[in-house]
């Protein structure tokens, strides 16, 4: 039997606190995550000959896959039109203040306290911290760690990246206008780009991530993949919502843009959320061309209320818009059938990877939004979502890492990978 030590003794007290918790924690976490791993291994084929993880064939990606069941939309009672809008309910009156509690909710729960905001000074706290992140890490390795269970699966495979933005190769900041990604990381996305295709999937502009990453050789999907420009394909040339242009370069692109009919909406609740929201300090609202997001960032907590009821009062005449929510940041989007997870399989297609036995997609991410894009590999069997986060939280991602650094530090273990493989091959 453990003895308690004196309690007189803080550090004493504290420690052993610490190493009965830690211990705990960790032979809980050790049975939960031994049952992951069986789940983990059961969804994916081993060969007898290779003792590290092998993917299954990738489920098929064709033209069938880029619709998905109304079930995976927030309606409850919406049907899918041909065009991949939504019949949806309308709002009834008498609810608003009710939706509006819930948006606050979401918001609260989507937005866990800045680091500068926590007393650091509370050892305990500390400690609970660090101790639940160790446990999670057990469901979620980190993706430097388990490089080689990463990297073994794709020997003679095709890489092919798919990349958030923000919180992922930028840190979270104040200002989202600030959101400048650092001369290193630029440099280890232009490395990468070099050996396999590359995308960046955002829920900003395609212009603004373009104009933030500055990169020619990517491809770049905006407002939630709602804008993706991508390599002409002849297949795609009778897409109603697929139309010929030319990038940045003068090089001729297919411009997918399944949203195209709401941009007269969005513009004109970008321009009434502007005037609804002025008088609270702090609030930013983002016109991000098919969404816009509202950035609370900076609004004292206490006036959260009062930006989702402005919000709601906007929204409330826009029975085709929806809300999402992200990391302070609320966002309307129309009520369409498209999402980062179809944004993947449209851009396989476009970059003709799709049907491919020989092709692993990664995409690396750190918002809600993003796990659209972890369920389509994990239910596809056919690649690798790895979440950035530096608290636990639930994800249908493999993998993880920390933070942009460790985003970085990935990108270049993937391109020395990349080339000490091609040497050994030679």
């Amino acid at each position: 039997m453990d003895c308690l030590p004196n309690n007189s003794d803080n550090k004493t007290l504290k420690r052993w606190f610490f190493i009965n918790k830690m211990d705990c924690l960790l032979k809980e976490s050790n049975s939960f995550y031994s049952l992951s791993s069986d789940r983990r291994l059961d969804s994916m084929d081993l060969k007898s000959n290779h003792t590290a993880l092998v993917l299954a064939d990738p489920a098929p990606l064709n033209k069938s896959t880029l619709r998905v069941s109304s079930g995976l939309l927030p309606y409850s009672g919406a049907t899918l039109s041909q065009n991949l809008f939504l019949t949806v309910p309308t709002m009834k009156a008498g609810i608003l203040d009710i939706r509006a509690s819930n948006c606050l909710d979401s918001m609260e729960s989507s937005s866990p306290p800045d680091k500068k905001s926590r007393d650091f000074n509370n050892d305990l706290e500390s400690t609970d911290t660090d101790v639940a992140y160790r446990a999670w890490l057990l469901k979620y390795p980190s993706a430097l760690a388990s490089f080689d269970q990463i990297t073994n699966p794709a020997k003679g495979k095709r890489i092919a990246l798919f990349l958030d933005y923000d919180g992922t190769l930028s840190p979270i900041v104040d200002n989202p206008d600030c959101a400048f990604m650092s001369n290193d990381m630029r440099a280890a996305v232009k490395n990468v780009a070099q050996f396999f295709p590359t995308a960046i999937i955002s829920g900003r502009s395609r212009d603004k991530v373009y104009e933030f990453v500055g990169l020619s050789e990517l491809n770049y999907a905006g407002s939630h993949g709602m804008d993706i420009m991508g390599p002409v394909r002849q297949s795609f040339d009778d897409h109603s919502n697929c139309i010929r242009s030319t990038d940045n370069q003068g090089k001729e692109v297919n411009l997918f843009q399944p949203a195209s009919e709401f941009l007269p909406m969005i513009d004109e609740v970008f321009n009434s959320l502007i005037n609804n929201t002025k008088d609270i300090r702090g609030a930013k609202v983002e016109n991000n061309k098919f969404c816009v997001s509202v950035h609370y960032r900076n609004v004292d907590e206490k006036d959260w209320t009062v930006v989702a009821q402005r919000v709601h009062d906007v929204i409330r005449n826009y029975p085709r818009l929806r809300l999402t929510h992200g990391r302070k940041v609320v966002e309307v989007r129309p009520v369409i059938n498209w999402d980062k997870g179809k944004a993947v399989t449209f851009l396989l297609e476009s970059l003709g990877l799709s049907n491919c036995e020989d092709v692993l997609p990664i995409y690396v991410g750190d918002d809600q939004t993003d796990e659209d894009a972890f369920k389509v590999l994990r239910e596809g069997n056919c690649g690798y979502g790895i979440l950035v986060s530096s608290v636990p939280k639930e994800s249908n991602a493999f993998f993880s890492l920390k933070d942009p650094q460790e985003v970085m530090e990935f990108l270049k273990s993937l391109v020395v990978w990349k080339k000490t493989s091609t040497l050994c091959n030679k």
